[in-house]
């Protein structure tokens, strides 16, 4: 009779070439478990590989396709190291019979949920080795006969044959046992392709099973996971079928609790009645009785109720459960994590208080107590920011290092220039063209940001540094996001620079060179800018592609600069050599952002208004009050001023079913609210000809209101608009909502910036009420990234600062602290030449990679 090993391996075969329909064994694989297990024991088999078979054979009947090949795969690599029996001569064969003796009725077909047999209590330790041994198709069996103790942590790498080699973080995920090409695919869509992402993809929530408590001892308020077994769950559908809501109720031997979900119908399949689960969110009270809303929620394992600790929660996708996520996860921590090396100075880690490296990587994934995962976090996040401070000293120390030709302006030749401004200038604004000045007289180039409120006059100290350089036959670039934006500078510079009495440039030196420039025009700007005739070039992306020459280019200044990509803003770059940079946002940005991602810049602020400016005055209206807005629209129109109205999406059906799109309420204000007044729509679907065509026709005053998307957020002047209305407020962020409100009160008219949420209980929204309260850009930036995060402040400015895993750019104290060792190691040695630093120097070049360096 052949051995169960030699039966189930047959089996697998079989179920292979049968397309892993599961049809092998009448009724499915999992009806083998209990042959499996009893002869296995009587083979002597290890306990732990007898588990692990059993719980790959139950996983199988409820996985999909993909998953079933690296279960068949991985069934195979562990029945490969089993030693067969020895053949035993003269012994009878008996007639050979399927294993299990199952006949398949329609009463006997299992039903869905009796597919996964209740998992008997065990240690969670895999037996089978973690790493394919392909290259060794029948290893020796570990027969060592000496007792293991059982420490705080096992690590399967222990278990490994010597003959396997350890194999690097850079390794793929197939190199993990269980996981084949299809499962590997499924992860690459959570970004995980090597074992080091795996190390590093920490959890997204915990469910801390320490701390679980029986149904009658929840509170209000709790947030924590709770233990039951469902005892009914049903769905129904609401708003005419717009939204479904799921309700169920489970049980433990205390009480019951009601639970509910919206539009997650799958759970009514996925879940049901007798199923044993953990519920996991925040007790909450609908008609005096607690309940959940929206918890999460995932089959109960037993090995998390036995081991009674904090259980990681990790991102999923299609074809990926969190049981199996656990176990690949337990398996990579376990035998990679105390093998990485910590690189932080050992005398920076005892004087900042930190876990080691390998500690934290361990208690982060499956912590002991929640002392250990604070512990974990906060060394994790104090290297990421402590690395991202040292390349940003880096990034700084290596511009200075370059030299770059000097400009010098004399002081009555600078005296002359501003005193033919129509205006005067702003201490801030004077302020930051002497700072300008040092910059380029200094043979270093000039690597500048220029931060300024809504409204602050920065285009014209960009001017005076494009004079400079113009002043020496030299030229500049001046790079802007969109066609308006840079359709506005290109005006505004004309105006200062070629117009008046005794103007210092002619128009022809000043050109636009846009996507949608006829192909004329583009050639005679490529031939006047290499000729050096054109001194400043006003552009959007258009001005970095190929066939664009200067003959000297010497500045470059690039506008809102988060909007463009590190590639974009080095292409603009390299049409010099070591051209002066100057870039400028209209976002104000708070501290500990100017202290990590823009460290590398010399910072000039503008926090004063031109004079004669008045205030904007912000108010917060009832959905029911819109009215009241429609009037003071039509009252400033009467007085010849200009109006926008924002809407957050640009047609119906883009997110959700609210009726607070521009296309739709364009037609429907034109029609019923201001039939007498000529309205303008604007949004990121027109083409660029369409953009400037409606941009055009609000400037010259043709049309009263314009309707618009948040196109409009960044750089549109028009200072004849006095009236802001924004719909659906809460939607946006207050840096966005004060971009916003910066479109209007650029005159010398009072202006009104009207803010509208979607609903009653959004007028309780802080974020609103603060715009109310403040015109000042700053102190809403700070409230902004403490309230939404540093998004809104980073845009692709780098791609890696908003992906930081664990740190938070919020967290001023942490980066202050970081900021400070960083500077003392950057102080002591630069270059990390020391050999006690050449650990870290790897490390460094590994956080950053190809692309993060750039700087601005």
């Amino acid at each position: 009779m052949p051995s169960i090993v030699e039966s189930l391996s047959k089996f697998l075969n079989l179920e292979k070439e049968r397309g892993f329909k599961n049809t092998a064994i009448i009724g499915g694989l999992h009806k083998v478990v209990p042959y499996w297990e009893n002869e296995a024991r009587g083979m002597s088999i290890p306990v732990d590989t007898i588990h692990s078979v059993t719980e790959l054979l139950e996983e199988y009947s409820v996985a999909e396709g993909g998953r079933r090949q690296d279960i068949i795969q991985e069934l195979n690599i562990v029945m490969m190291g089993i030693p067969l029996p020895p053949p035993q001569e003269n012994r009878p064969q008996p007639v050979k019979r399927p294993v299990p003796p199952v006949v398949q009725t329609p009463s006997a077909q299992p039903k869905p949920e009796e597919r996964r047999p209740e998992i008997p209590q065990r240690n969670q330790t895999q037996s089978h080795t973690p790493y394919s041994q392909a290259q060794t198709p029948r290893p020796a069996p570990v027969t060592s006969n000496r007792e293991i103790p059982a420490p705080r942590r096992v690590s399967p790498g222990s278990r490994l044959p010597d003959s396997v080699t350890p194999v690097t973080l850079n390794a793929p995920l197939t190199v993990i046992s269980g996981i084949g090409e299809e499962t590997a695919k499924k992860l690459r869509n959570l970004n995980l392709y090597t074992l080091k992402d795996l190390l590093y993809n920490f959890p997204r929530d915990y469910h801390d099973f320490s701390q679980a408590k029986t149904i009658n001892r929840i509170m209000y308020g709790d947030q924590l996971t709770v233990i039951g077994t469902i005892q009914s769950i049903h769905a129904r559908d609401a708003r005419s079928g717009k939204v479904s809501i799921i309700e169920a109720v489970i049980g433990d031997t205390t009480g019951n609790l009601r639970i509910t979900w919206f539009n997650r119908r799958f759970l009514v399949n996925q879940y049901h009645p007798g199923d044993q689960v953990s519920v996991s969110g925040v007790i909450k009270q609908y008609l005096g009785r607690l309940m959940m809303d929206n918890p999460e929620i995932e089959p109960l394992e037993a090995e998390n109720l036995s081991t009674n600790r904090i259980t990681p929660v990790y991102p999923l996708t299609a074809g990926i459960t969190q049981k199996f996520m656990r176990r690949i996860m337990k398996q990579t921590v376990d035998f990679n994590a105390r093998r990485v090396a910590d690189y932080l100075p050992e005398p920076v880690r005892v004087d900042a208080d930190l876990t080691t490296l390998a500690n934290a990587l361990q208690q982060v994934h499956f912590p002991e107590t929640q002392q250990d995962l604070d512990e974990a976090r906060q060394r994790i996040a104090f290297d990421e920011i402590f690395l991202l401070q040292m390349g940003v000293l880096r990034q700084k120390a290596l511009w200075q290092s370059n030299s770059a030709n000097k400009f010098a302006a004399a002081p009555e030749w600078l005296t002359e220039q501003l005193s033919r401004l129509p205006y005067e200038l702003t201490s801030a604004q004077q302020h930051a063209i002497s700072d300008i000045q040092t910059d380029l007289a200094s043979g270093r180039p000039m690597n500048r940001l220029l931060q300024g409120d809504v409204g602050s006059g920065k285009t014209v100290v960009a001017a005076m540094a494009a004079l400079i350089i113009a002043r020496e036959d030299a030229q500049t670039a001046f790079m802007a996001p969109t066609s308006i934006l840079a359709d506005q500078h290109y005006r505004g510079l004309s105006k200062l620079l070629t117009e008046g009495e005794n103007p210092p440039l002619l128009p022809e030196q000043i050109r636009l060179l846009i996507g949608d420039t006829s192909g004329n025009e583009k050639n005679e700007i490529r031939q006047a800018l290499a000729n050096g005739t054109i001194k400043i070039l006003v552009g959007t992306h258009a001005l970095i592609e190929d066939p664009v020459i200067f003959q000297k280019l010497q500045l470059a200044v690039i506008d809102e600069q988060h909007r463009f990509g590190v590639a974009q803003r080095a292409a603009l770059r390299q049409k010099g050599e070591n051209p002066h940079l100057l870039v400028m946002t209209a976002t104000p940005i708070p501290r500990s952002l100017a202290l990590t991602v823009y460290g590398d810049l010399d910072l000039s602020i503008m926090d004063e208004m031109p004079k004669g400016r008045l205030p904007i005055e912000t108010h917060v209206l009832h959905p029911l009050e819109r009215e009241r807005a429609y009037r003071l629209i039509r009252k400033q129109v009467e007085s010849n001023f200009q109006a926008f109205v924002i809407y957050p999406l640009v047609e119906q059906g883009e997110e959700s079913d609210e009726n607070n799109a521009a296309v739709q309420e364009y037609e429907r204000l034109q029609a019923e609210i201001f039939p007498n007044l000529k309205l303008g729509l604007m949004h990121g679907r027109l083409k660029p000809e369409e953009k400037d065509a409606v941009m055009q026709e609000f400037r010259d005053g043709n049309i009263h209101v314009m309707v618009s998307t948040s196109v409009v957020e960044v750089g549109v002047d028009v200072p004849n608009a006095t009236v802001m209305l924004i719909e659906s407020a809460n939607r946006f962020g207050l840096s966005q909502l004060h971009q916003f409100r910066g479109r209007v009160g650029r005159g010398e008219a009072q202006s009104f910036c009207l803010l509208i949420p979607d609903s009653d209980t959004s007028l309780e929204n802080e974020r609103l009420a603060v715009m109310e309260e403040t015109n000042d850009g700053f102190v809403l930036a700070e409230r902004d990234l403490q309230q939404r995060g540093p998004g809104d402040f980073l845009g692709t400015r780098q791609s890696g600062y908003a992906d930081l895993r664990m740190a938070k750019l919020t967290d001023v104290h942490l980066i202050e602290n970081a900021r400070r060792h960083a500077l003392q190691v950057f102080e002591t040695d630069p270059n990390l030449d020391n050999p006690d630093n050449k650990m870290l120097a790897g490390a460094l070049n590994d956080f950053w990679g190809d692309g993060k360096g750039d700087v601005s």
